[in-house]
């Protein structure tokens, strides 16, 4: 047995994600397996331009009874069923015993419809679009630290797609801002952390705070030197690369981040680089979209330093070990209809999958960039 070479696109085999140090168990020979179980219907691409029903439309009212307004571009609003209350709130009661206390969240949620059109997604809107509503998320994610207060976490995250639970087809976004960083990126930022303060082995990639090594940075450099054909890289450009983690756990897992230069938040970009970000955002979620010529679902979320920099401040603080990067966690794995599950192992042990990264990047690479519903079919003579 020891004479075996080892094929990870063959032999099972586990990969460790340094952002949480958790372990991905990766079983490539599985993709033979026959699938016989729960398939999704259809998620339709055929949506009305404007719902008289639908609450997010301009101008109609919300559940809640508010009226939106006749919005041209994007519209941003308080959530009216927010999953967190405003500060101030009470204290924390006493706890029963040692293992069960409780600890208070204040905050908000934001809403950001993306177009007034109900059946535009990112994979539909123009780049120009896109660009607005990257500068709603740099608003949105200031704004929160003059209403609430500095001690406010701010993350942002969207569903695409009912199979993904979001609760309404046309696109839309929250952005959250709670008095305690939530536990996956409190995990991130605590690796992040500790990394800028190791004395890891570093390469010519981009440097932290005080030339400190900054793990995102190490990793995007190491992924854009790997040969095109045989690594993870899907696409990118001047500023950005979009890729599937050497650690992925979805089928088509994209972790999406700026590589020229270490950036902390959506509030550092350059306007050079807020344009490279729709650019690459236009063409990753058009790639989704034609892997299998469906509105692809996903979940999508922004990890970044907490809060943001303060007003007027040019140098370093300590929150800028944190770097930039956004999460792509899409459902589907064999078709438009068969979505990966988290159940069983993946449970009670650790996440596994089937479909190497290196399987999963070479596919989407192959990809077109243009949208397959504007794609003009050959008529017959």
């Amino acid at each position: 047995m020891a004479d075996i070479q080892f094929d990870p696109s063959t032999h099972s085999h586990r990969r460790i994600n340094p952002l949480t140090n958790e372990h991905v168990l990766v079983s490539p020979h599985r993709t033979k397996r026959p699938w016989l179980g729960q398939t999704e219907p259809p998620q339709s691409a055929n949506l009305p331009e404007y719902d008289p029903q639908c609450y997010l439309c301009p101008g109609n009212t919300r559940a809640g009874g508010q009226h939106n307004e006749v919005y041209t571009h994007t519209m941003v609003f308080e959530n009216d069923f927010a999953a967190v209350l405003p500060p101030p709130g009470p204290a924390a009661p006493p706890a029963p015993h040692p293992l069960l206390t409780t600890e208070p969240v204040q905050g908000g949620c934001d809403v950001l419809i993306f177009h007034p059109r109900h059946d535009l997604t990112l994979a539909r809107l123009p780049i120009a679009d896109i660009e607005r509503i990257i500068e709603e998320w740099c608003t949105v994610y200031k704004k929160r630290v003059q209403k609430r207060g500095s001690n406010m976490c701010r993350s942002s995250r969207w569903n695409k797609g009912a199979i993904m639970g979001c609760s309404n087809p046309h696109p839309h976004g929250q952005a959250w801002s709670l008095s305690a960083v939530p536990s996956l990126p409190a995990t991130e930022l605590a690796n992040l952390k500790r990394y800028s303060l190791s004395e890891a082995p570093t390469s010519d990639a981009p440097k932290g705070p005080q030339n400190r090594p900054c793990l995102l940075c190490e990793y995007a450099h190491f992924e854009v030197g790997v040969e095109h054909e045989a690594g993870r890289v899907v696409v990118k450009n001047e500023h950005w690369v979009a890729l599937v983690p050497w650690w992925a756990v979805w089928p088509f897992e994209i972790l999406l981040l700026p590589y020229a230069r270490h950036i902390p938040s959506i509030a550092h970009l350059t306007p050079a680089e807020k344009s490279s970000f729709a650019d690459i955002l236009s063409k990753v979620t058009k790639r989704y979209d034609n892997l299998f010529s469906c509105s692809f679902a996903y979940s999508m979320g922004i990890h970044q330093r907490p809060t943001p920099p303060s007003t007027g401040f040019e140098g370093q603080d300590e929150e800028d070990f944190a770097h930039l990067h956004l999460h792509f966690a899409p459902p589907l794995l064999r078709s438009a209809s068969v979505r990966k599950f988290l159940v069983g192992f993946e449970l009670m042990a650790e996440p596994q999958r089937d479909l190497t990264p290196e399987q999963a990047a070479q596919r989407l690479r192959a990809c077109s960039e243009v949208h397959y519903m504007d794609t003009v079919l050959p008529t017959s003579s």
